[in-house]
């Protein structure tokens, strides 16, 4: 892969980790504090929110993190190795740990009456990506076993 390519690459990732720490830190907290003063019925579900928003930002960056390690690998040509395989396993892991706690976040609004359509679309939307995201890696890892299987016994022969 060219080199221009996967800088492209490792600067979008760190481009989306910027953008959502900064959504996280400056507008979340502003946009939380105006819905609860526009609907006091709902200002207990403030802070429970906040908190598993902020949550799943834990899985979202090991995800980040590992697909930058990936970059790097591929950038040094070490792409069909076991640290591959443990960075794929770990996005795929984090994808479903954004899930369940998006299925939990979505029950639990449900629950306090608290689910509005508008914000029960978008948890499916987070949710429908991240399954994206955890299907594509495990497709991934799968092929990733298979080719290093292949490498391994490539290089017993020689």
């Amino acid at each position: 892969m060219k080199n221009w390519m996967l800088n492209s690459l490792k600067i979008s990732l760190v481009f989306i980790g910027l953008v959502i720490l900064a959504i996280s830190i400056f507008w979340l907290p502003n946009t939380a504090n105006t819905l609860a003063k526009a609907n006091p019925e709902y200002a207990y579900l403030k802070y429970p929110l906040l908190l598993g928003i902020y949550l799943t930002c834990i899985p979202f960056y090991i995800g980040v993190f590992n697909g930058y390690i990936i970059l790097k690998l591929i950038e040094k040509d070490k792409a069909f190795t076991e640290y591959t395989n443990r960075s794929l396993t770990y996005i795929f892991y984090s994808s479903i740990g954004i899930i369940l706690m998006y299925i939990l976040g979505i029950v639990y609004l449900i629950f306090n009456g608290a689910g509005q359509p508008g914000i029960v679309f978008i948890g499916v939307g987070i949710i429908l990506m991240s399954f994206i995201i955890a299907s594509a890696a495990g497709v991934l890892k799968a092929l990733l076993v298979k080719v290093i299987e292949i490498k391994n016994e490539y290089d017993l022969t020689i």
